[in-house]
């Protein structure tokens, strides 16, 4: 399927979706890219051969989130009464989280420039972030008179803590890579000329993982940071039932006693 405002590619079970906007340094309000965005996310949930889903940008940003010209113009999403601007967000920024947060599979954004506002806010979005040293991050919504309207007050205190994402959507400081890492906004920073390649050999060990354990896994541990002990341990039981039904649990103790690398069917 052909893409206007993003790139999208899978290769060997590992899905990679860039913003291909550098323009505009990839912002991500407009109806069209949303609209990719959503119909990304429902490919591969549907495609049970993607085990992984990289999300990162076209140099040299990573996304600098809302359509700052708009805005100012009130055009877009962001024209009209108050109560068409709700539903101009509810209708449309708003899919994203609901799309990329929606993801079955494990999601990876490889930050390779600025990740402002809802640029910010979409690699929170993902389950593990790997920053180039070209990174910079920026809950900076504070700055021009709005709030994070997107999610970033969901996504970045899960992300940092609560005194951390206080203080950085507080003041909207703009903070590099290092910073991020320390933090535990990322995993690894990277030179930038690595960045894909060490996002790629990431993405490759959770991809040789059995495909539908691994999914179950993603839920459980989101469903974790909601659900009381006892509904956890139940669903977990739930789950692990179907995991000992399956091809590949058996493929996976066959391949430990046999020592070798474990094929896996999905089955």
């Amino acid at each position: 399927m052909e893409f206007k405002d993003i790139l999208f590619e899978v290769d060997s079970g590992i899905a990679m979706m860039t913003l291909n906007q550098p323009e505009t340094r990839n912002v991500i309000t407009g109806a069209e890219t949303i609209a990719e965005v959503e119909e990304v996310c429902r490919m591969v949930n549907r495609d049970m051969d993607i085990k992984v889903m990289i999300i990162t940008g076209a140099d040299p940003a990573f996304s600098s989130g809302g359509n700052v010209k708009e805005m100012a113009n009130k055009e877009g999403m962001f024209q009209g009464s108050p109560a068409e601007l709700m539903d101009g967000y509810r209708n449309n920024v708003q899919r994203i989280p609901m799309a990329v947060h929606g993801l079955e599979v494990p999601t990876i954004a490889a930050v390779n420039g600025a990740a402002i506002g809802a640029g910010c806010d979409l690699a929170l979005m993902c389950d593990m972030r790997v920053a180039s040293k070209k990174a910079k991050f920026g809950e900076t919504f504070l700055n021009v008179g709005i709030i994070p309207g997107d999610g970033g007050a969901y996504f970045l205190p899960r992300a940092v803590g609560m005194a951390k994402a206080c203080e950085i959507t507080f003041t909207g400081d703009i903070i590099d890579g290092q910073s991020a890492f320390e933090m535990g906004m990322v995993n690894y920073v990277v030179e930038h000329e690595e960045l894909l390649s060490r996002t790629r050999t990431l993405a490759e060990k959770v991809a040789g993982k059995p495909p539908a354990a691994l999914r179950m896994s993603k839920r459980l541990l989101y469903m974790g940071q909601y659900l009381t002990l006892p509904h956890l341990l139940e669903t977990s039981a739930a789950y692990q039932a179907l995991c000992h039904h399956t091809e590949d649990h058996m493929e996976a103790l066959n391949a430990m006693f046999e020592k070798r690398t474990p094929k896996y069917s999905g089955k």
